[in-house]
């Protein structure tokens, strides 16, 4: 099957397509939260996804993510699709359970185009240990597609971006610069291999790395999406009322994007994260890296936050199971982010 130009069809692609945070802060401001006793985690604050708890030993996690191609082949873009929806349960430290497809595309584009992109998320749930079961597709002259996912985790091991502690170390498990390389690749300004190990990073469940940190027990946990790193640093240092410290030398880029970024490239997420966070952050990194760490970031890392004495275990623990891990920064006293 002649690989269809999905891209050509969207106006922004992956989680650069997400609604501004700002918008959304505001948006949801005026909403009245659900109040309900079991309801451990739900819009008072909002986090990665909704925890209702069952009883004294089971906790369901809720989530909803989709969005518009990112990439032409569709097989590559259900799996992308999937792992950024899935990940969300595993910050949440939880495991998926059953996810439904949420699908809209044109009448026009034939049903193995559908039907490739399906079977490139099955595989990714699959591999999640949970099952997709169904869904609802619609017409739309932008095809989107993502999924609606349950999971289960114990009520008192639900992580949090409300929990980072004075003194904490502060890990990512992926490299950064997906938005960049991808804007790079529309304009036909990519390096060779850029996409490729931008693809393999969006393709890789964060389900390892959650498996390993869960006997670390750690303060707190975000996974780095459209809001970029800052974006989410921001929101973790709000919501535990504490100041991240990172460090822009350590920040781990993906193969070009540094390059890429010097050169200028920028997605449109990059403004729209710079309105959200950019009040709450002092920078005095270079303007490449600063992009990088604004930039919107599709099935991206967990952003760890854990104490500082448990720090070394977890690198040699990650490094003896073959998975990428990098320490960034730290947490302290104060307020907002520091991109030192």
């Amino acid at each position: 099957m002649e690989t269809a130009p999905l891209t050509s069809l969207a106006r922004a692609g992956g989680c650069a397509a997400k609604y501004s945070a700002a918008r959304l802060e505001s948006l949801l401001s005026g909403l009245v939260p659900a109040e309900a006793e079991d309801l451990l985690v739900g819009l008072n604050p909002a986090d990665d996804a909704a925890v209702y708890r069952l009883d004294d030993t089971r906790a369901l996690v809720f989530t909803v993510d989709f969005f518009p191609p990112l990439v032409d082949d569709p097989r590559t873009f259900g799996a992308i699709a999937a792992v950024n929806a899935l990940n969300d349960v595993f910050a949440m430290g939880g495991l998926p359970l059953l996810a439904l497809s949420i699908a809209a595309f044109p009448e026009e584009l034939p049903t193995e185009v559908l039907g490739e992109v399906l079977a490139g998320a099955g595989e990714r749930v699959t591999e999640a240990g949970a099952v997709l079961a169904g869904g609802h597709t619609i017409r739309d002259v932008e095809p989107k597609y993502g999924l609606a996912v349950v999971g289960t985790v114990h009520p008192e091991s639900v992580w949090t971006k409300s929990g980072a502690r004075p003194g904490d170390a502060l890990f990512v498990t992926k490299r950064l610069g997906t938005g960049i390389v991808l804007q790079a690749v529309r304009e036909a300004k990519a390096p060779a291999g850029a996409l490729e190990a931008a693809v393999d990073a969006m393709v890789t469940l964060n389900a390892d790395a959650a498996a390993v940190l869960r006997a670390f027990e750690p303060s707190a946990v975000t996974d780095v999406t459209g809001f970029g790193l800052l974006g989410h640093a921001h929101e973790v240092a709000a919501r535990s009322s504490v100041r991240l410290v990172l460090d822009a030398e350590a920040l781990p880029a993906l193969p070009g994007a540094l390059e890429l970024a010097a050169s200028g490239v920028r997605t449109g997420g990059d403004r729209r994260n710079r309105e959200y966070a950019g009040s709450h952050v002092s920078s005095a990194a270079p303007e490449q890296i600063e992009a990088l760490a604004y930039d919107p970031q599709t099935a991206g890392g967990l952003l760890v936050s854990l104490p500082a004495e448990r720090g070394a275990v977890l690198e040699a623990t990650f490094a003896n199971e073959g998975l990428p891990l990098w320490r960034i920064g730290h947490v302290e006293e104060g307020s907002g982010v520091a991109l030192a």
